[in-house]
Parts: C-alpha cells; sequence; structure tokens
C-alpha cells in the first residue's frame, strides 16, 4: 500500500499538477491539507476525476482557507470530520479528517500554524495539539496520522536553526506536544528509515528558498508500531515541489510491505544545493504555514 500527504496550498491551483501527479504516483491514500475549497466546491472539482481513477473521497472544507481530505482506493469507511474537543478560532476550522482504509485508521491534519509565538494562536495551535493527543490516545492499534503538523521536530529538520529562533514551529512547548503524541507510540517514519539525512518538505516561495534547498520538514507520517513495522520506503517526493506553480510543500510517500519505486530516498530528486546547516541567515516570511 501507498500512503502520501501534501499540502497541495489550494487544490483548484495545483489540480493541473495533482492529477498527472496522483497518475504517476499512485497512491492508494492521498491525505491533502491545505485545499482551501468548500465541500460542495472541491467535490465538484475533484469528485468525477477521482472517480475515474478508482477514488473514494471524504472532505472537510472551508472557502479560502484550511480544508483537509482523504482519498482512498482501498477503501473509505466510518469517516469523522473534526477531532472531538478540538477549539475553534474562534470557530472550528477544516483542520482534521479521519477514516478506516485497507484496514488501518488514517488521518488526515493541518495543524494550526501559531503566527507568533506567545500569541492567542499560538495557545490555539497548543490547545488543538493536546485534543489532537487525546483523541489520537483512544484509536485503533493500526493508525496512521499524515499531515502537515507545522512543528520542525528537531533541530535537524531545519536548514538552519539559528535562523529560526523566535519563531513558531521549533519552540519547546511544540516540541513537547509533538512528542506527547509520538508517546502514544507513534513512529516518525521518515525520520526512522532516515536517520541522519537531511531532509525536508517544505520550501519558503521567496528568495530562492527551495533552488538553494534551504527548508524545513514540517509535514510528517506519523505510524503506530504495527504499521511502523511494514514500511518498505519512506521519502519526500522533491519532484512535485519543482517547475511552474507549485505548492510550497512537497508530498511525502510512504510505501508499506513493498517498494515500487524501491527503498529511495529521502528526498527524490536529490537537492543539486545543499542547505546550510549552521550560520546567521534571515526568513523572508514567517516559517511554515
Amino acid at each position: 500500500m501507498r500512503i502520501a500527504t501534501w499540502n497541495v496550498n489550494s487544490i483548484k491551483q495545483r489540480l493541473p499538477r495533482f492529477l498527472p501527479w496522483l497518475d504517476e504516483r499512485q497512491p492508494d491514500v492521498v491525505c491533502l491539507q491545505e485545499t482551501k475549497l468548500g465541500d460542495d466546491a472541491i467535490a465538484g472539482l475533484l469528485d468525477a476525476e477521482l472517480g475515474a481513477r478508482g477514488y473514494q473521497a471524504a472532505y472537510v472544507g472551508q472557502s479560502q482557507w484550511n480544508g483537509v481530505a482523504i482519498l482512498s482506493r482501498v477503501g473509505l469507511e466510518d469517516v469523522v470530520r473534526g477531532i472531538p474537543g478540538a477549539p475553534g478560532f474562534p470557530d472550528v476550522e477544516a483542520r482534521a479528517v479521519s477514516a478506516t482504509c485497507g484496514g488501518m485508521r488514517v488521518h488526515s491534519l493541518y495543524v494550526p500554524n501559531g503566527r507568533t509565538v506567545g500569541s492567542d494562536h499560538y495557545e490555539y495551535k497548543l490547545a488543538w495539539l493536546e485534543a489532537l493527543r487525546a483523541d489520537a490516545a483512544g484509536g485503533p492499534g493500526d493508525a496512521v496520522l499524515c499531515g502537515d503538523l507545522n512543528i520542525a521536530p528537531a533541530d535537524a529538520d531545519l536548514f538552519d536553526p539559528a535562523a529560526y529562533e523566535g519563531h513558531t514551529h521549533v519552540t519547546e512547548p511544540e516540541r513537547a506536544a509533538l512528542e506527547a503524541l509520538q508517546a502514544l507510540g507513534l513512529r516518525d517514519v521518515v525520520r526512522d528509515r532516515w536517520p541522519t539525512e537531511q531532509v525536508f518538505s517544505y520550501w519558503d516561495y521567496r528568495a530562492g528558498m527551495f533552488h538553494k534547498n534551504l527548508g524545513m520538514r514540517i509535514d510528517l507520517v506519523l505510524a503506530s508500531t504495527a504499521v511502523a513495522s511494514r514500511v518498505a520506503a519512506a521519502w519526500v517526493d522533491r519532484a512535485a515541489r519543482k517547475g511552474t506553480g507549485p505548492s510550497d510543500h512537497a508530498p511525502v510517500i510512504v510505501d508499506l510491505d513493498s517498494a515500487p519505486d524501491g527503498d529511495i530516498g529521502p528526498m527524490v530528486p536529490p537537492p543539486s544545493a545543499q542547505g546550510r546547516s549552521r550560520g546567521p541567515a534571515t526568513l523572508p516570511q514567517s516559517a511554515g504555514s
């Protein structure tokens, strides 16, 4: 089974790239984030295209902002939209959907950005993560939590840790919230597969960050032990970030049981430029998405 997660940063804008990618990579389950369309609009845009390719879909949409989805061609059952007890800002946002696909519980997640450390939105992010942890704690044993978690788990997941000092995505409370989630028995399968390699999934649009490979890893696949033991390959599809009109995120792909493209990675194709590991730098805008 091939599972992919991708923050598409507007499915309407990304459709000319998304459908060919779907045909090329042939994922069995796809978790999307930041679709930026209401349910009716995204269904009108995608349903016929997905149906022709054998996919069922569950959407949680929000016009112009947020939005998540799960696409599956291995079954889509017991769909739950949102997270019980999750806070809003001020209203509940379209940030989570889960379903049973191929015998496992799959979650597509778009964690709040946090904006500025100490702000109301930052506190909202931490409260949302706690609601996610509480919900995941009562879930089934075979599970994968996929998506844009808007947290870089460690300094190794940043092109330059010094550049992110004072920003969200890297603070101790955010990382502690992620660690609490993983303490439920969830494995970061990309980092497990590539423990010492430089791996990024997001590159800012500005200042040539992608071409210089100045990125961060905030798109994660967290898998229960039973699922993690089945991982045959885990990689970032960097090719989908190249070319005209890309998202600022690349898909993360995890192959279970067998790897159609071989045990490749961590980023495919590998970057020609190497990101900085240390030293002063200035971010062109607020970190992440």
